[in-house]
C-alpha cells in the first residue's frame, strides 16, 4: 500500500516512496520548551503522530524524528528569570510535554534529539558555510548566513531574493537580537549570537568566540547527525515554519552538505478558537490542562483536532469538543453492538482489535482506509466511519464478517490514535447544580416563558457553561 501526500515544494499530491535498504526518514519540528504546549501546537504534533501510524500499517518501516528546542531567546530569557539552570528548566517543560502526549495518545518518536546535545554539529556545520563563503563573521563575534550565495534561496516558497526586505523577527516572532548593520544585507540570518549579558552563563566557546546558535541552526545539524547525512524523505511542521525557518534549513543544508536537504514537505494550517486568531491577548492559548478542568477528555480534544483537512484553517470551539465527545460515544455504542454478537466484551476489543494491523483490505470500511492513504483525509475517514454506524449493518453480518469489521475498525482507531473504553474517553459531566438549572430552563421554555428561560440561561453561563438546545433535548458544553 502507498501513502499519497500534499508536497509544500511542489504544490501538488505526491506519492511517499519507500526507500530500498533503509526506513522511511521523517523529521518533524518540535515544541520549544519554555511553556507548556498549547492546541495550535497540538494540532500540528497530532496530525504528524496520524501520518507515522498511516505509514505504519500502510507498510513502511518509519524513522520518525522530533526535535526539541531548549536553547534559543525565549528558553534562555525565562530560565533567567527563574533563576535556573536553563537544563533543569526546559527538563520540566520537555517533562510536561511528553505527559501532554501521552494523555493525548501520541506515539514517541523514533529519536528526540535536544538542541543543546548537540552544539558542537551546529558550530562544525557554522564553520563549513564559512569555509564555502555561505556565512561570515561580523564585527560582534556573530556569524550570519549570506543569503544571495545561494542562488536557490526562496525555492520552497517561491520568492526571488530582489523580494526579501527584513528579517527583522523569526518565524516564532522573536526579534533577531543583531545589529541589522553588522550584516552585509538584511536578509542575511543568524547563525551564531554573539554573548550579551542578559544570556547569563548560558554561552558556549566557538572559533568566533562565546555565543550561542542561532534558532534556525538546530534542525540542519540534527537532521544531518541524525540521518547519517542523508537526503530525508519527509519533512514536517506548521505552516507558520515555512518560511523563513524550513527555507533557512534548506539554504545551510544544502549549501554546507551539498545534498538536497529533503524530499517531500508537509505542513500544517493554523488553528482558531471560537473565530479569533490564538493570541496571549485574547486569553485562548488553551492547553490540555485548561480543557481537562473545562470537563473534556484528552480524547475529545484529540478526535476534535485531527478530524479535519490539516491543510485548512480549523476553529476550535467547545461546542465542538463537546460534539466529539458524543462521537466517541457512538463509535463506543456501534462498537459494543458488534462486540455482543459474538460474545465478547470490551475489553476484548482493545486488546485483540487495536494493534498496527496490516490488512490487505478494510472491507466495508475500504473507503476510510484509502481516504487516509489520499492526502490524509480524516474528515472522509470519519464521515465513511459513521456512514457505516449510521447504517446499522449488524443485523446483516455473519460472525466471521463481524470479526473482519471489528478488526478494521480497530486498525482505523489505531491509525487515528483514538482510545476507547477507557478514562480517556469519558468527559467530566457538568455539576449537578448547573444540570439542575438547565432542566428549569427547558421546563420554562416548554412552557413558553421565555424570560424565565433566559434568566436561568445567564446564570448558567456565570457557572462557566453554556447550552444547547435540540428539538428533543438540551446539551451543556463549558465555555
Amino acid at each position: 500500500m502507498s501513502v499519497k501526500l500534499y508536497d509544500t515544494f511542489s504544490r501538488s499530491i505526491k506519492e511517499l516512496s519507500k526507500p530500498n535498504g533503509r526506513p522511511f526518514y521523517y523529521y518533524c519540528c518540535g515544541p520549544t520548551v519554555y511553556g507548556p504546549a498549547h492546541i495550535g501546537n497540538f494540532r500540528t504534533f497530532l496530525i504528524q503522530d496520524v501520518l507515522s501510524r498511516v505509514l505504519e500499517l500502510a507498510g513502511y518501516e518509519v524513522k520518525h524524528v522530533r526535535n526539541i528546542t531548549d536553547v534559543d531567546d525565549k528558553t534562555i530569557a525565562r530560565s533567567q528569570e527563574k533563576n535556573q539552570a536553563l537544563a533543569d528548566f526546559t527538563q520540566e517543560w520537555i517533562e510536561k510535554f511528553h505527559s501532554d502526549c501521552h494523555a493525548l495518545n501520541m506515539k514517541p518518536p523514533s529519536h528526540e534529539p535536544k538542541a543543546l546535545d548537540y552544539i558542537s554539529e551546529q558550530i562544525d556545520l557554522i564553520e563549513a558555510l564559512i569555509k564555502k563563503e555561505h556565512a561570515y563573521v561580523g564585527k560582534d563575534g556573530s556569524v550570519y548566513f549570506r543569503v544571495q550565495s545561494c542562488n536557490a534561496y526562496g525555492k520552497l516558497n517561491r520568492i526571488n531574493q530582489s523580494e526579501l526586505k527584513t528579517q527583522a523577527s523569526n518565524s516564532a516572532g522573536q526579534a533577531n537580537l543583531a545589529d541589522e548593520y553588522d550584516r552585509e544585507s538584511i536578509s542575511d540570518f543568524a547563525l551564531w549570537k554573539a554573548r550579551k549579558p542578559e544570556d547569563g552563563s548560558n554561552y558556549w566557546n566557538s572559533p568566533w568566540g562565546e555565543g550561542r546558535p542561532g534558532w534556525h541552526l538546530e534542525c540542519s545539524a540534527m537532521i544531518h547527525s541524525s540521518f547519517h547525512g542523508e537526503t530525508i524523505d519527509l519533512h514536517g511542521g506548521g505552516i507558520d515554519l515555512c518560511f523563513p525557518h524550513h527555507e533557512n534549513e534548506i539554504a545551510q543544508s544544502e549549501c554546507a552538505y551539498s545534498t538536497p536537504l529533503c524530499t517531500h514537505w508537509f505542513h500544517s494550517a493554523h488553528l482558531k478558537v471560537e473565530g479569533e486568531k490564538m493570541s496571549k491577548s485574547l486569553g485562548n492559548l488553551f492547553t490540555l490542562k485548561d480543557i481537562q478542568e473545562k470537563g473534556i477528555s484528552p480524547m475529545a480534544l484529540r478526535y476534535t483536532l485531527i478530524s479535519s483537512s490539516y491543510r485548512q484553517p480549523l476553529n476550535f470551539t467547545f461546542e465542538g469538543l463537546v460534539a466529539s465527545q458524543t462521537a466517541l460515544t457512538k463509535i463506543e455504542r456501534f462498537i459494543e453492538a458488534l462486540l455482543q454478537k459474538i460474545n465478547l466484551d470490551s475489553g476484548n476489543f482493545n486488546k485483540r482489535f487495536i494493534k498496527p494491523n496490516t490488512l490487505n483490505h478494510f472491507g466495508l470500511l475500504e473507503k476510510a482506509w484509502d481516504a487516509l492513504c489520499n492526502n490524509l483525509n480524516t474528515a472522509a475517514c470519519l464521515g465513511n466511519i459513521f456512514g457505516l454506524i449510521g447504517s446499522n449493518p449488524t443485523s446483516k453480518l455473519s460472525d466471521a464478517e463481524i470479526e473482519d469489521l471489528l478488526k478494521s475498525i480497530g486498525s482505523l482507531l489505531y491509525a487515528l490514535g483514538i482510545q476507547v473504553f477507557n478514562d480517556q474517553t469519558k468527559a467530566l459531566s457538568a455539576p449537578q447544580s448547573v444540570i439542575e438549572l438547565a432542566k428549569q430552563r427547558w421546563d420554562a421554555k416548554q412552557n413558553k416563558d421565555y424570560a424565565k428561560a433566559d434568566a436561568l440561561r445567564v446564570e448558567i453561563q456565570a457557572e462557566g457553561w453554556d447550552i444547547k438546545d435540540t428539538p428533543t433535548h438540551f446539551e451543556l458544553f463549558p465555555l
